[in-house]
């Protein structure tokens, strides 16, 4: 059987394609996408992140865990200068869970998401 890939929208973001402010400075962080919980489906996910200060800020993404360094991607994103890539197609696979990626950032509602999931299904 073929796989099928299907580009959605993340669903942290009430599934409309907007940006999602990261409000949260420390775990759990805001809820950017759920994953799947069905074994045969994996989501590939591209995001970017755009830092709206005038200064430098830390941010941490949590991918399906929290504990680091293993399930954490630390990146300083850059003050007013556009999408920078955070995650360049990264997959996540649920299976009997759906996993969560979270972010926080050094600063609070500072730092918007945007991005998409191809989501794969056997």
């Amino acid at each position: 059987m073929a796989a099928t890939f299907t580009k959605i929208p993340l669903s942290g973001g009430g599934n409309d394609g907007l940006g999602i402010l990261v409000v949260a400075t420390a775990t759990t962080g805001t809820t950017i996408h759920t994953a799947s919980s069905t074994a045969t489906t994996v989501d590939e996910l591209w995001l970017y992140a755009f830092n709206s200060d005038t200064s430098a800020i830390n941010l941490s993404i949590e991918f399906g865990g929290v504990t680091s360094p293993k399930d954490v991607i630390k990146s300083a994103i850059p003050a007013e200068s556009g999408l920078t890539l955070i995650c360049a197609g990264l997959i996540i696979q649920g299976n009997a869970t759906a996993k969560i990626v979270r972010a926080f950032a050094g600063t609070a509602s500072k730092i918007s998401i945007f991005g998409y999931v191809n989501r794969i299904t056997a």
